[in-house]
């Protein structure tokens, strides 16, 4: 072992831990297992137990660190590591925020669609065959109407609600619909209504409970300004034009937005609603890579002509909510890279006193024949050990942190957030991003107080010796 790593190691080490302290880091691993055992036995869903494991994990590493090392090495170190734990934790809850909304989104949407500028769209069909040959990764396709309506049941309950006219034939293909049916099916909408018999109709189940519908219920449908006229701005009858609705099925994607306003009827019937004939409001597509949609979205549109047929994949068609994440993600980075750069303030504040504390000793190592490179060394290497074990602790306790918040569920209000759990996904490659960060800043932080040690002359140090 090189000579620089002893002087090291002598430096950072505490001598003979003390009892208490060996004591206290056992009692917190006792609670951590504690709440471990909490955890397994009620599948995840024990509140004190989350809060065990993350206390006792922590008191764990500070009594740890205090039998291992100095005061203010182990101060340093628990501030690169919170610093570390809490990036670790943001990084993976806002990733998760943006995979929950990706896979909520494109659970009831499709990955692109085709829209036309103008009122009509009565040539879906030949837009749908030239959809399903413009690339090979185009899976399914399907007609689709969507309109903002209203819905009531009984005499006091009301709302507002996006209505889409599905093709139930093709539906499944497209969309992942089925897999949030919570009761029902989408097949039903492929069931011709008989005589003296209501359409199907499918609704949220924040919708439904708004509604105090179930499966069976009548509803019915209001079309607004149905009875105006618009070239002339009369009314052309008394009251809008409404249908009648059975609920066949209730689904929940876990998106508030979608749970709360959504309802799917087939094709035909939404058609029949509306009142304008074998007319479409657009195509949609579903493809194999959802991360290739834009780029068979732009094929298309020049397949198309352009004009007025428009082509937009879903992340256009959801910019603003992803943009937002995005930027929110990376403040949060910024911001949080800021406690490591203060834990690296106090890591120079550490390693300078030390410097002041061993000028003897550095003195002596110089007279002994030590070159001032091997002086530098010998404080790089304290830092980038106070940044590495703190990088180490603090991943750790950032990851059992995630792993168990996940595990436990956290409720979420979905008016808020819009989903009903915190998400949590952890990235190995943004891990590692946060332990690249932590251990360059470590590496800029040794400069000045390793400069300043190998500067120091032998004669200096010694001088009242």
């Amino acid at each position: 072992m090189r000579y620089e790593l002893r002087v090291a190691w002598r430096y950072l080490y505490n001598g003979k831990p003390e009892r208490s302290q060996l004591i206290g880091a056992g009692l917190s691993l006792l609670v951590m297992l504690a709440g471990l055992v909490v955890l397994f036995t009620s599948h995840g869903a024990s509140p004190l137990g989350v809060l065990m494991v993350i206390v006792g994990l922590t008191t764990a590493a500070v009594f740890t660190l205090l039998s291992l090392f100095t005061v203010f090495t182990s101060v340093s170190v628990l501030g690169v590591a919170l610093g570390v734990a809490a990036l670790t934790i943001v990084l993976a809850v806002t990733t998760g925020f943006q995979q929950q909304f990706r896979d909520k989104v494109l659970g009831v949407n499709a990955h692109v669609i085709v829209l036309k500028s103008q009122a009509t769209f009565a040539e879906y069909r030949d837009v749908m065959e030239t959809a399903k040959k413009i690339d090979p990764e185009v899976i399914a396709v399907q007609p689709f109407i969507f309109a903002e309506m209203l819905v009531t049941r009984g005499k006091g309950e009301l709302s507002g609600v996006a209505i889409k006219g599905v093709d139930p034939k093709l539906v499944r293909g497209v969309l992942d619909l089925d897999r949030h049916m919570t009761e029902g099916s989408i097949d039903d909408l492929a069931k011709e209504p008989g005589p003296g018999e209501l359409p199907p109709i499918i609704m949220g189940k924040e919708l439904a409970h708004k509604l105090n519908a179930k499966v069976g219920d009548e509803v019915t449908v209001v079309v607004p300004l149905s009875n105006i006229d618009f070239d002339t701005w009369r009314a052309k009858s008394s009251a809008p034009r409404t249908r009648k609705f059975r609920v066949t099925g209730i689904f929940y994607s876990g998106f508030d937005e979608y749970d709360r306003r959504l309802m799917y009827t087939a094709l035909r019937d939404t058609q029949e609603l509306v009142g304008r004939g074998d007319q479409v409001m657009g195509v949609e597509l579903k493809v194999k890579d959802v991360d290739r949609a834009s780029e068979i979205a732009e094929k298309l549109e020049k397949a198309l002509g352009g004009p007025p047929f428009t082509v937009q994949d879903w992340y256009e068609l959801n910019h603003n909510l992803f943009t937002a994440l995005n930027l929110q993600k990376l403040a949060l980075v910024i911001i949080l890279t800021l406690i490591i750069l203060v834990a690296a303030v106090n890591m120079i504040s550490a390693l300078t006193m030390m410097v002041t504390d061993k000028t003897r000793e550095i003195a002596i190592l110089k007279s002994m024949g030590a070159t001032s490179t091997s002086v530098a060394g010998v404080f790089q290497i304290l830092g980038l050990s106070i940044g590495g074990v703190g990088t180490i602790l603090g991943v750790a306790i950032g990851l059992v942190t995630c792993y168990t918040v996940s595990g436990y569920g956290y409720h979420l209000d979905p008016k808020v957030y819009l989903i009903d759990r915190l998400p949590i996904d952890v990235r190995l490659l943004e891990v590692l991003m946060v332990a690249g960060i932590t251990m360059f800043i470590s590496l800029i932080a040794t400069w000045a107080p390793a400069q300043a040690a190998a500067s120091l002359r032998p004669v200096e140090g010694l001088r009242y010796d």
